[in-house]
């Protein structure tokens, strides 16, 4: 993201109007390095903008009005002349950057200046799609998660959705992942090795890790899995290291992925069986969550020798387990894939 270096955090009062015909409100406008924030004078935070999708609706007129896009129903009144200044600075670096239609080469314009940019510095490409990253807020990550899946979908089919199933799985959800906001999971028909996860919280769960097992610690144990190993591996990283430097810049200016980007990924991700994580990391979590880790390890060895260090440490081997589901929940789960 293009950020001002002398500004670390820019304030000022604004006027926020919600849609057209809406009551308008004073707040406060807050300049970050990849967002503007608008916050109401109870420090409660109205909107959160991301700065490559930001437009100037009225150029050159006072006072200025922002919009999260062209087409955005809410906008901002801004009258501070610096910030009004370092908002517009922004936005002219940003459209310097973004493609132009009718030429017939701009669409290869950064590209082609990290390409000379590269062969100086041999570490651009990769600290690009690092900072690209970095700075994707989480509705951006969740966005990028629901479009993704309608690729998974061509590979699992669509996720099962049997009501008390559905009803089951979010108290689920809220059981063994209480701390993560906007998390996703999905009980799809196949497909995947377990569970896969998506970018934004999205879990993937075969179908078989709650229809083969007799209690839902099993199932418990592959999501609690899947979320430590984003925490080894940025999901969205992973999903730019194999759409490229051309599509983390057009993330980077546009806030969106082109569709080419997604094409394929959902297939070369599910493909590829998660690598081994380890141990500490996968126990934290477990304990964390309050879950066993014996369930989980001897689902994926029977024997328990491969996972052993699993079952002698299981972190609430001695403590009182808080029940995951009701009997009648998991048995709602365990059909959620049944057609009504």
């Amino acid at each position: 993201m293009t950020a001002l270096k002398e500004f670390q955090r820019l304030e000022a009062q604004a006027v926020y109007r919600p849609g057209p015909g809406a009551q308008r409100r004073e707040v406060i406008i807050c300049l970050g390095e990849a967002t503007l924030t608008l916050v109401d004078p109870r420090a409660s935070e109205i909107a959160h903008w991301s700065l490559a999708a930001v437009a100037r609706v009225n150029p050159g007129k006072r006072p200025a009005i922002f919009a999260p896009g062209q087409d955005a129903a809410e906008a901002v009144e801004v009258s501070d002349e610096t910030m009004i200044g370092a908002i517009e600075r922004v936005l002219i670096a940003v459209d310097r950057a973004r493609p132009h239609p009718g030429r017939l080469r701009s669409r290869l314009t950064v590209l082609a200046t990290v390409a000379v940019l590269g062969a100086a510095v041999a570490w651009l490409p990769d600290a690009i799609l690092r900072y690209t990253a970095s700075v994707v807020p989480s509705p951006t990550r969740q966005e990028i998660g629901r479009t993704l899946m309608d690729e998974v979908t061509q590979l699992t089919g669509p996720p099962c959705t049997a009501p008390s199933g559905v009803r089951a799985l979010d108290v689920f959800r809220e059981r063994v992942l209480p701390d993560v906001a906007g998390a996703q999971l999905h009980v799809v028909q196949g497909g995947v090795v377990g569970a896969a996860h998506l970018p934004g919280g999205v879990v993937l769960i075969d179908r078989r890790v709650v229809e083969d097992h007799e209690t839902p610690e099993v199932a418990a144990g592959f999501v609690l899995a899947e979320m430590a190993d984003t925490e080894r591996t940025d999901p969205l990283r992973a999903l730019l290291d194999y759409a490229g430097l051309r599509a983390a810049l057009t993330l980077m200016t546009t806030g969106r992925l082109p569709d080419s980007a997604l094409k394929g990924y959902a297939q070369a991700t599910l493909a590829i069986p998660s690598a081994a994580l380890p141990e500490d990391l996968l126990l934290a979590h477990f304990a964390q969550a309050g879950v066993p880790t014996t369930p989980y390890a001897k689902a994926i060895d029977m024997t328990g020798e491969q996972t052993l260090a699993l079952i002698e440490a299981d972190p609430m081997a001695d403590a009182p387990i808080a029940p995951i589901l009701s009997d009648d929940a998991w048995i709602a789960l365990q059909g959620i894939c049944e057609r009504s």
